[in-house]
């Protein structure tokens, strides 16, 4: 348990199931593997897969929610789930994120080749598969430098503080109607 608004980050060890973690690193290499036209060539232009929304990491955001109020000691709205499976020569760039990911976590999933420490403000991390670093987004910098291994598969899942300024990004605004993460 914890207040995340002071703390500004914080690690979060077996923050998956053993089986989640198992079925999510299998579905997110399928993923990747199929993907046809899910490619970031934004950060970088080098056949990363990612994934708005996808209805896997949609359904972790929603069950990890009681979690995520626990270790933050925030009421939360969840907003969206974004993965990304990061290939040789990825990098992050250093920044802060939009409103509605003003409480986030960086889920590990697995990589392959080397460790990629995932670096907020003045510190670096070094997770495991099922490891997370739950941290305020809008405030606080964070990244990673160039990755040198075969690839990493990540997930972000972003919430909003119930009673904060970034509210009104509940479920990142998607359609009531068309999206099931709305009906929750």
């Amino acid at each position: 348990m914890g207040d995340i608004k002071k703390e500004k980050y914080k690690l979060v060890k077996k923050f998956l199931t053993e089986e989640e973690l198992e079925i999510g690193l299998h579905y997110l290499h399928l993923c990747h593997e199929r993907n046809e036209n899910n490619f970031d060539t934004d950060q970088n232009n080098n056949g990363d897969s990612m994934f708005y929304g996808d209805a896997f990491t949609d359904t972790i955001l929603i069950k990890k929610l009681p979690k995520m109020e626990k270790e933050t000691g925030l009421s939360l709205f969840p907003t969206y789930s974004f993965s990304r499976v990061y290939t040789y020569n990825a990098e992050l760039k250093k920044h802060k994120d939009r409103p509605s990911c003003e409480v986030s976590v960086s889920v590990m999933w697995g990589s392959c080749g080397t460790v990629w420490p995932f670096k907020v403000e003045n510190s670096s991390f070094e997770l495991n598969g099922g490891d997370a670093i739950i941290y305020l987004g809008c405030d606080v910098e964070h990244w990673r430098e160039p990755f040198n291994g075969d690839y990493h598969i990540q997930s972000f899942l972003h919430y909003v503080d119930k009673n904060g300024p970034y509210k009104e990004w509940k479920y990142d605004k998607r359609n009531k109607k068309t999206d099931p993460i709305m009906r929750k």
